[in-house]
C-alpha cells in the first residue's frame, strides 16, 4: 500500500471476492471482480437487489436483480457470469443492465446479457447516458480513437512517428469491436440529476467527463454508497486523454471539474469504484487526484519552457517505467491532455512546425 492509499479506509482490507462468486458488501449489494487481459487487470462489477413493476399485474412486483457494468465481451466472461448467476442470484433473474460508460470492459458484455436475460414477459434493457450509448454504437461498426489510419496520423502529428508504432496503430482496426461485438439495439437514458429506483431506494445520477464522452456515477444517500466507475479510483488515477475523434478537448479540466461534483457526498461515504477495492475516503482522494495533476502539469510546463515539447516528448517526463504499444496509445492522450490544458489555459502556444509535428513552447509574456 503506497503513502496515498494509506490515506484511505478499506473496509474489507485485503478480502477479495472469488472467481465465479461474489462479495455482500451490504444487504442487497454484491461486489464481483472479473479479469481483464491487460495490465489493469480486473474490473469490480455490482449487483443490485431489485424489483420493478409488473406490467401484467398491476400493483405487483418482478423481484430480481439490477447489474452495474459488464465486463468485456470474451467466453472467460461469459463462464464467469454463467457461475454467477447459478450461484449468487438466489433464483432470481437480471432484470435491467446499468452501464456507468461506453469503455469495452463496461459495455463489453450489455448485448448478450441483456439477450440472456429478456424473456417473453420482461425485456432486460440497457441504461446508460445517450452520449455513451451512441459512442458505443459508433466505435463498436468502425475505428474511432482505438485504431485505423485516422489514429496512427494523429499520433503521428504529436510524434509518435516509429514506422513500428504507426503500423500497428493503423492495423489496429478491430480493437473495440473485438471487446464490444454488438450494442443493444435499444436503451433507457440515464442523465446527471436523474434518480432511478433500486430496490426501494433513489440512486442519484451524477455526470462525469474527461474519461468518457458522459459517465454516469450511481450516489445513493440513504444507504450511503457511490458507484464511482471509472471517475474516482482509490489507488491509480483515471486515464484522462485527447484522441483524433476530438482532437482539440480539453479532457483533463471537464475531469478535474467532475470529480467536485463528489465534493458535497457525505464524508462515510463507501466509494465503489471500477478498479482497485471500496474504499472510504472520497473527499481525501479526491484532493489527491488535483495534488496529482497539479505536480504533472507543473512538470510539463517546465519541459515545454525549456524547449518545444511534443506529445511524444513528454511521455517520459509523465511515465517512468517502460511502456508497451497498448500502454503508449492512452500516455499519449494523457500526455495531449495535459498540454492542452495548459496550452487552451494559455500558459502554452501550439504551432504545426514544419515537419508535421505540433509542437508547445511558452507563451509570450
Amino acid at each position: 500500500m503506497n503513502l496515498l492509499e494509506q490515506q484511505l479506509d478499506y473496509p474489507w482490507g485485503d478480502t477479495l471476492p472469488e472467481q465465479g462468486a461474489s462479495l455482500e458488501l451490504a444487504p442487497g449489494i454484491k461486489w464481483i471482480r472479473m479479469a481483464l487481459p491487460f495490465a489493469l487487470d480486473h474490473i469490480n462489477l455490482w449487483l443490485l437487489r431489485d424489483e420493478i413493476d409488473d406490467p401484467d399485474r398491476p400493483g405487483e412486483k418482478i423481484q430480481g436483480w439490477s447489474m452495474v457494468d459488464c465486463c468485456i465481451s470474451r467466453d472467460e466472461s461469459k463462464a464467469q457470469w454463467e457461475a454467477i448467476f447459478s450461484t449468487q442470484l438466489e433464483g432470481l433473474p437480471i432484470l435491467r443492465v446499468i452501464v456507468t460508460h461506453m469503455h469495452p470492459d463496461h459495455i463489453g458484455l450489455a448485448y448478450w446479457l441483456c439477450q440472456r436475460w429478456t424473456t417473453a414477459n420482461h425485456v432486460c434493457r440497457l441504461w446508460i447516458s445517450a452520449t455513451d450509448y451512441q459512442a458505443a454504437c459508433l466505435a463498436s461498426q468502425s475505428t474511432t480513437s482505438f485504431g485505423g489510419d485516422k489514429a496512427a496520423r494523429f499520433f503521428a502529428s504529436h510524434g509518435l512517428t516509429d514506422p513500428e508504432s504507426v503500423e500497428k496503430i493503423r492495423g489496429r482496426t478491430g480493437y473495440y469491436p473485438s471487446m464490444v461485438p454488438e450494442v443493444p439495439p435499444s436503451f433507457c437514458r440515464l442523465m446527471d440529476g436523474k434518480s432511478i429506483r433500486i430496490g426501494g431506494r433513489d440512486w442519484h445520477c451524477i455526470s462525469g467527463y474527461g474519461h468518457a464522452p458522459e459517465h454516469i456515477a450511481l450516489h445513493c444517500a440513504e444507504a450511503g454508497l457511490l458507484i464511482s466507475g471509472d471517475m474516482v479510483l482509490p489507488r491509480i488515477s483515471t486515464n484522462v486523454s485527447v484522441y483524433d475523434i476530438e482532437p482539440e478537448a480539453d479532457a483533463l479540466t471537464l475531469f478535474l471539474t467532475s470529480i467536485d461534483k463528489f465534493l458535497p457526498l457525505a464524508p462515510q461515504t463507501l466509494v465503489l469504484p471500477s478498479h482497485g477495492k471500496p474504499f472510504r475516503g472520497l473527499q481525501t482522494r479526491i484532493r489527491q487526484l488535483h495534488d496529482h495533476h497539479r505536480d504533472r502539469l507543473e512538470e510539463v510546463l517546465q519541459a515545454c519552457v525549456a524547449s518545444p515539447c511534443c506529445a511524444a516528448d513528454i511521455l517520459p517526463i509523465m511515465f517512468k517505467r517502460k511502456l508497451d504499444l497498448h500502454q503508449t496509445t492512452f500516455a499519449m492522450g494523457e500526455a495531449l491532455a495535459h498540454l492542452h490544458t495548459l496550452w487552451l489555459g494559455g500558459q502554452l502556444r501550439r504551432s504545426l512546425d514544419s515537419d508535421g509535428i505540433y509542437r508547445f513552447r511558452s507563451a509570450p509574456g
